[in-house]
Order: C-alpha cells, then structure tokens, then sequence
C-alpha cells in the first residue's frame, strides 16, 4: 500500500481543490489512467427517496465516452440489496454482465466490459458507487482492487462535498426565488391565496393541478396572455415534492436567439467574445426545482433540439464544453400561441411537443370566467390601497357591472391594471372605474380581432383599451415611418431607443408582421 501514498496524496489535493464532482472526475481521470488499466470512470448517485441510481460525473481515460443512460429507476428489494452490499464495503471485480446478475441497477445501460466498483460511504449511510471499466486484453487484478478500496474514501468525501453545495445552491436559488415572488406581489403570503377563482371559474384547472403535481411529468400550459399561466405553474410547483427546490421562470420570447443556448445550458470560459468565466444556465440553477418555460413557442429550432435532448435523457453540455452534464428539473411550459399550428409550418419540432405537452392544462380567459370577477376585483383594489398608501377601497355594484360587462382582452393582468388605474384618477378615495375603462366603447385590434373570433361592433375610442394595444399602436406607427426597417441607425429600434433584439421579441409576443410595413427597396 505505501507504493500507492503518492497516487493517493494526488487524488486528495484534487478533491480538495474542486467542489463539484464533475470538475474532480475529469481531473482524476488523467491521474489514474498511469496505475490502472481503466477507460471509463463512473461516479453514481444513490438516490434512496426517489428510488433511483444516478450517473453524476464521468472521465474517460482513453478513447471516447459511450452512449449511457445516466439513471436506473430501482425497486426497494434491488436498493435494499446494494445497501447490503455497501454497508460490508465490498469491491467488486467482474464483467459487466455478472456484476449486473448481482446487483442489479448498480450499472448504467451501455457499460461494457470488465467492472471494478466500491460504494461511496459516509458516517450516515452509502450515498454513491465508484466504478472503473476496462476493455479486453485489458483487466483488473488483485493489487488494483485495493487501489480502488483505498479511492474509496476521497471520491466518497468529493460526492458529500458535491451534494452539500448543491443543496445549499438550491435553497439560495428558492430563497431568491420566494423574495423576487414577494417583491412583485405586495401582500401576497400564499400561493393558494393567489389563486382567487379556486372555487369557481378556476375550478377545473385546480383539479388539473392537484392530479398532476405529484408527478414529474412535462406540464404545457395553454393559455392567453395575462390569464395567469405564472400562477399556474407555481402553484404545480408548490404542490410537488419539489417545493423545497427552486422555482425558476424564463421568458424565452426575450432571449435573443443567438443567447438562447447560454441562458438555457451556461457556458464554459473562453467560448466566446465575453464570456470571461463559467456561467451557469438556467437548467443548472433549477436543479432539484422546476423550471418554467414560458412562452415556449419562441424557442429557435437549434435551441429546441437541445430542449428535446434534456427531456429526454436528463444530459446536457454547456456552450464551448464537452463534459456532459446532468440536471434534475421538473418542466412547466406555457404558450399563448398555437403549437400544433407552429409544429403544422415546421417552425415547432414535432418530437418536442409530445415531449412537453404530456400533460395540457388550458387555462381559460377571463371572458369565459366572469363569475371570478368580482373575487378578482376585490383582491386587486385592496394590492392597490396597500400599493398608494389608501384606506382600503371596495367596488360597488356599478363598479362590478361595468368590470363584468368589460371583454378583457388583456385578462387578469390587464384587471389589475385597470383598478390600480381607478384607485389613482380616484386620489384613493374612490374608484373612477368608468373612466379607468376609457369610457366610450372601444373597438377590437387587430390583435384581438383573432382572439374574439372577427368581432369589430365595438367603437374605438382614442385612447388604446391595453397596455399591449398602446404598444402594439406605437410600434406599428414606428414601422410604418422606418418603412418595416428594424435595425440600423434609420430603423424602428433606434427610432424607438430599444435593442433590436427586445423589439424583435415585443413583436414576436404581440404578432406584428414587420414585413407588412415593407416599401419596396427597403429592408429589414
């Protein structure tokens, strides 16, 4: 064994130097291959709750990495016998297809040839494997299983330092998370208490929620904008077994697309202009967490690819990396769009929408919901007195006749805007709700001529009804005076002061054809 002190002094400096075990993995990898016949080195993850074995950091040695499932789902009886196994702390030598007869789920699918494995134990119980593989006329011998018998302890001493971090990663991620909740939502405290219509118009969809937040299954939310698909998804969320892990919302329609890869999956430093350190994506960040997709329909078809490949096996690699990567996250994505229309024109890949559209919720617009309003009103004036300051304000029944009669193009978001409005022109004394509404009726644009099925009785009145329908008007009005031109110094973004990537993606959201605005002879 002393022959084996200079090995081991090295395997503990670089446990010591790196905090995630993928980082220590693919550094050791090149200190073993010198001692022992290995090409292949697998650090596995036991997972005793979920009942499963995970692949958390590999190291290829020599030639190139094979295709491998990085979990086993396991039955009690197949975790009870490797806790045996791991509790004596036994290494085993043999081939591949015998060390699985013996401990079965113990090797990921793919893993061929000869197997050396140890578990991976601390003072409390076993929480991983160390396994090396070999291909013939390679193989182990004796003095090589008590190499690995003495790896044992530093691998296991990496996997806790690994595991700790990211827990404590997850509960700053949740804590942040809660605080962002918290300062966009005055006064909210719960997130059932948010969900005002649980009983009534929002009843079918809470049943929805509670039927599939037990599961990890995708979830698609289905809905218009402002109808409240954010709710939605926390409220899965909070429901899960994951509501101790962070809830993470991305909005893929503001990315640029040429970032998309980056945000999502994170890059390594060095791989391209600017990125001067490691940066983690979204994925990595929700990590034992879910992860809110919004507005799904956005995502470039390279960035879907990537999507599917996560959904399907888990694995992903940062932008200018080449370790593969695992991350535990629990999908939501929403849409106000029409995927199975996108997927029809080829702009939606096919295989990703039975991917993510496992379980649809479709969550209704405010105008098939009217019995909510008057919840939905009381809610948002009392946000509002608390926001200005104001003794609380309650809206009487014209208040709520009007509210009701009102179609709500905008849904609960456009709601909130209009009481808050109403609560100002009323100096918090009162609610000018007729005013806040704009007063004359107003006539549909063309946004919300698709929404209301062509409905144009209504008269427009000069003032947009929306917060959208005033952006909508003002982009368009940019367009038409750059002559549909986006970009440049003559362009619609310069003349309206925004990146051409955020104007881009307002469109995309608000459906404006900047193509229509075209002369010919001008660009775009």
């Amino acid at each position: 064994m002393e022959r084996f002190i200079p090995l081991l002094l090295d395997i503990w400096r670089e446990v010591c130097r790196h905090i995630e075990i993928g980082e220590s993995v693919a550094r050791l990898a090149p200190i073993l291959v010198h001692r022992l016949p290995v090409e292949l080195i697998l650090v596995r993850r036991l997972e005793w709750q979920r009942g499963s074995i995970e692949t958390v950091a590999t190291g290829v040695c020599r030639g190139t990495q094979p295709a491998l499932r990085p979990k086993n789902e396991c039955s009690s009886a197949v975790l009870e016998a490797i806790r045996a196994w791991a509790e004596q702390n036994q290494v085993i030598a043999l081939p591949a297809e015998l060390a699985r007869d013996r401990l079965p789920g113990i090797l990921p699918e793919g893993v061929e040839g000869e197997v050396l494995a140890g578990p991976l134990n601390t003072e409390n119980e076993p929480v991983g494997v160390l396994i090396l593989v070999t291909q013939a006329p390679r193989s182990f011998r004796p003095e090589h299983q008590k190499l690995l018998q003495a790896l044992l302890e530093p691998f296991a001493v990496a996997l806790e330092n690994d595991h700790r971090v990211r827990e404590l990663t997850s509960l700053r991620e949740a804590v942040e998370a809660d605080n962002r909740s918290l300062l966009s939502r005055l006064g909210r405290h719960d997130i059932v208490d948010s969900i005002v219509g649980a009983e009534t118009g929002l009843k079918p969809v809470m049943a929805q929620i509670e039927l599939v937040a037990r599961s990890d299954a995708p979830v698609l939310v289905l809905g218009e904008t402002g109808s409240g698909k954010e709710v939605v998804a926390r409220a899965i969320h909070s429901r899960s077994r994951r509501v101790s892990g962070p809830f993470l919302r991305v909005n893929c329609g503001a990315i640029p697309p040429e970032l998309v890869d980056s945000e999502l999956f994170g890059h390594e430093k060095g791989s391209f202009t600017g990125a001067v350190n490691i940066r983690k994506g979204w994925f990595e960040r929700a990590d034992g967490g879910t992860l809110f997709l919004d507005e799904c329909g956005e995502l470039p078809l390279a960035a879907q690819v990537r999507l599917l490949r996560i959904l399907q096996d888990g694995t992903f690699e940062r932008v200018g990396g080449e370790r593969q990567l695992t991350a535990d996250v629990r999908i939501v994505a929403a849409t106000h769009r029409d995927l199975q229309a996108l997927v029809a024109t080829g702009r939606f890949r096919e295989d990703l929408w039975y991917r993510i559209a496992v379980f649809p919720i479709r969550l209704p617009p405010l105008r098939e919901r009217k019995d909510d309003i008057p919840a939905l009103a009381a809610h948002f004036t009392l946000r509002a007195a608390r926001r200005l300051g104001t003794v609380p304000l309650v809206p009487s029944a014209e208040d709520l006749n009007l509210l009701i009669a009102y179609p709500w193009p905008g849904n609960v978001r456009e709601l909130a805007a209009v009481i808050e409005r109403a609560a100002i022109l009323g100096d918090g004394k009162r609610l000018e709700m007729a005013q806040a509404l704009g007063g004359a009726p107003q006539r549909l644009t063309s946004r919300e001529k698709e929404e209301h099925g062509g409905d144009v009785s209504r008269e427009k009145s000069a003032e947009p009804a929306t917060l959208d329908a005033a952006m909508i008007k003002h982009i368009e009005a940019a367009l038409a005076r750059t002559h549909g031109r986006v970009e440049g110094p003559f362009g619609a973004a310069a003349h309206l002061k925004i990146n051409p990537h955020t104007l881009r993606a307002r469109m995309r959201k608000l459906r404006i054809d900047w193509r229509s605005f075209r002369t010919r002879g001008f660009d775009a």
